[in-house]
């Protein structure tokens, strides 16, 4: 079992940056490749980014390359979020998640292979 608690969210204009974080405990957190997922009101909840293992590869939504950096630091059990130029439109629920791989290079971007997901943390941009 992994349990995961994301934090960083809060509410920031249009234009500015935060940085959330997803700290596991439980089973040992090299071995899972990680992903941020977005749940906006009415919305169902999209892909946000993901990062292997090693922390070697990552892929971004179209929606927020260039803009949101994924990153992990696997000493400190933790991953992160850094998100840059902030429109409104990526106000949602943010929800970290786990999955267990076998190669330090894998990631996913299906929200149904991730075994386990954090509570979420809110994320509100005003215009």
């Amino acid at each position: 079992q992994v349990q995961l608690v994301e934090s960083g969210g809060g509410l920031v204009q249009a234009g500015g940056s935060l940085r959330l974080s997803c700290a596991a405990s439980g089973r040992t957190f090299g071995g899972y490749a990680m992903g941020w997922f977005r749940q906006a009101p009415g919305k169902e909840r999209e892909f946000v980014a993901a990062i292997s293992w090693t922390g070697g590869s990552t892929y971004y939504a179209d929606s927020v390359k260039g803009r949101f950096t994924i990153s992990r630091d696997n000493a400190k059990n933790t991953v992160y979020l850094q998100m840059n130029s902030l429109k409104p439109e990526d106000t949602a629920v943010y929800y970290c998640a786990a999955k267990r791989v076998y190669s330090g290079s894998y990631y996913s971007f299906y929200e149904y292979e991730y075994q386990y997901w954090g509570q979420g943390t809110q994320v509100t941009v005003s215009s």
